[in-house]
């Protein structure tokens, strides 16, 4: 009864403070630490002796270690290979140094010392990636470069799971040599493929989800069991597995299976975590706690930043990267628990260690808004930059944004020979353009005077392609209010934008996602195994009906009761119209032509 309360108990406060970390922007990991810290010792005591929970939990770092196996195909590695090998290693082992230095100086003994530094050198995987893919920085030159770096991280985890039974091999005299650990890690990776591969062809013939989960937390474990029986750690067994199956059909299915468990354990391995956070030692030693955390966070990003700026990195780019990896890692607590387990690491040490991982990570989100407000007074203080010097003809058409949706229409113009003039202010995107031979100028068209030199006056057209809302929006006021004979097209983000571009008038315009998600519709009718000309006509008539709706709707929009309203009774009438639609075509094509 005891332990299920205890997992009650562990499951309720998960539930209650993990969204509302993540909500914070501060990361599920810290949320998980914090249900421990308020679970365990320090807090509410409900849980006195976190060590049996960790070593139960600590299979989630195993499963955790087999996905991510899953995820390192050598392909992709290899496509990856100079972010990943130089950016990663010159992070890794750069910044890993100067850790190791000032342990070293601090009193650790040489090996512990390295093991110390290239932990911490590690950064938190879980709250980077997620964060950037919110603030949508994911896929920006600093974003891929911040993912090739992590990406080496994961890679430089197992190295180091390795070097703990080495450190450790001289204090169990029963201990497997490391030798013999190596050997069987050899034939493992000679011969494993071709046996995994075989055997879930078999389990895959047998077309049950259940036994699929069961081959593959026997193949994690399994391996796992036998790594550690060989001397070497349960988790480089599961990475082993999985790199061994990330070249096979079964890897999304694989993943797929483990990692609700993956999950769930992974998530208890932190509560157990946060339940053996010492806060004591902030009360008894402040000033050393805050001290070597802030040290921490300052030698991480500092050294960062200045070795990404040694070997030419940007400015800018350089900083981001440097205040998104300042903190420390979720692997930082698998190796000190590790250490500690055995002995390698004296308790106090790894206290401190892990207390100061906990307070770097918690301090991370603040990292991002400092850099954040840093980069607003930046851009408030500096004149925005001069824009290009623009053609002396005018064209019949003005591009204003020339991203995805402009360089399509842009591709369509010269096809046909129609000159136009492209403006962007995204300078790497207008010098992306000029090496296709693409005339396109730098300059923001919500400017005026950037719309007077591209001459925007003596055009026909022009084509509002900008993708940030406000910015189109002010474009379009501009040439409603100075250039009222050009004709507007415009492209529309969503609904409402649609509606505040008919606000000023602008009423050629087309929705970015309207026109494919209609055809995606139909073909989607089509597999549903209605005729094709069916299908058509369902799309065509709500087409038809969705244009006419916005119209009416544009006085509404400002009225959210009204604007469901309006939207429900819309739906009814359509529904009723395309039924009565449908029945008469069935019953013309019923009567056959006429004679």
């Amino acid at each position: 009864m005891q332990s299920v309360a205890t997992f009650a108990a562990l499951l309720a406060v998960a539930v209650l403070l993990v969204p509302f970390f993540k909500r914070a922007g501060l990361g599920t990991v810290l949320g998980y630490l914090a249900a421990g810290v308020l679970i365990g010792p320090w807090g509410l005591g409900v849980v006195h002796d976190p060590e049996n929970l960790l070593h139960t939990a600590e299979l989630g770092v195993v499963l955790l270690l087999f996905i991510i196996g899953l995820e390192l195909q050598p392909s992709r590695l290899w496509a990856l290979r100079k972010p990943v090998f130089g950016l990663g290693g010159l992070q890794f082992f750069g910044v890993g140094a100067l850790l190791i230095g000032v342990a070293y100086l601090l009193g650790l003994d040489w090996p512990i010392a390295i093991l110390v530094g290239l932990t911490l050198a590690l950064s938190s995987t879980a709250f980077v990636l997620p964060t950037l893919a919110e603030r949508r920085e994911l896929h920006s030159r600093y974003g891929r470069e911040t993912f090739a770096i992590l990406l080496f991280q994961d890679l430089m985890v197992i190295p180091l799971l390795a070097l703990l039974p080495l450190l450790g091999a001289t204090q169990d005299e029963d201990k497997v040599s490391p030798v013999v650990g190596l050997v069987v890690l050899g034939v493992v990776i000679a011969i494993g493929r071709p046996i995994l591969d075989r055997v879930f062809r078999h389990v895959s013939r047998i077309d049950s989800r259940e036994m699929f989960t069961a081959a593959s937390l026997a193949t994690a474990l399994g391996l796992a069991l036998l790594l550690e029986a060989s001397g070497l750690s349960m988790s480089l067994g599961a990475f082993v597995a999985g790199v061994l199956l990330s070249d096979s059909d079964f890897r999304h299915e694989l993943e797929a299976s483990i990692a609700p468990f993956q999950g769930l354990l992974m998530g208890f391995f932190f509560i157990a975590v946060g339940m053996g956070i010492n806060l004591g030692m902030i009360v008894q030693h402040p000033i050393n706690v805050i001290g070597f955390t802030v040290g921490l966070l300052a030698i991480k990003g500092f050294g960062l930043y200045g070795l990404r700026r040694l070997v030419g990195g940007n400015a800018k780019v350089s900083r981001m990267q440097a205040l998104a990896l300042a903190q420390c890692g979720e692997f930082a607590f698998v190796l000190f628990g590790a250490a500690r387990a055995s002995a390698i690491m004296p308790a106090e040490v790894v206290e401190q260690l892990t207390l100061a991982v906990a307070l770097s990570m918690a301090i991370a989100p603040v990292l991002f808004i400092l850099s954040d407000r840093y980069d607003a007074k930046r851009a408030a203080e500096e004149p925005e930059p001069q824009a290009d010097e623009m053609p002396h003809e005018a064209n019949q058409v003005v591009i204003a944004g020339f991203g995805r949706v402009g360089q399509i229409i842009g591709r369509v113009l010269r096809l046909r020979g129609v000159q136009f003039t492209a403006l962007d202010k995204n300078r790497e995107e207008v010098d992306m353009m000029r090496r296709f031979g693409i005339q396109a100028y730098y300059g923001n068209a919500a400017h005026l005077e950037v719309l007077d030199a591209a001459r925007v006056g003596e055009a026909k057209i022009l084509v509002l392609a900008i993708d940030d809302i406000e910015t189109s929006l002010r474009c379009a006021e501009i040439v409603r209010k100075h250039f009222p004979h050009v004709q507007i097209v415009a492209r529309a983000r969503d609904r409402f934008h649609a509606y505040r571009l008919m606000d000023l008038g602008v009423t050629l315009q087309m929705r970015e996602a309207f026109k494919s998600s209609l055809e995606m519709a139909r073909m989607i009718f089509e597999v549903l195994g209605k005729p094709p000309a069916v299908a058509r006509q369902i799309v065509e008539r709500f087409a038809a009906h969705d244009q006419e709706l916005l119209k009416r709707e544009q006085a509404l929009y400002h009225d959210e009761g009204q604007l469901i309203q309006s939207a429900n009774e819309a739906h009814e009438e359509l529904a009723a119209l395309l039924e009565q639609e449908l029945a008469a075509a069935a019953a013309d094509e019923a009567d056959g032509p006429v004679t």
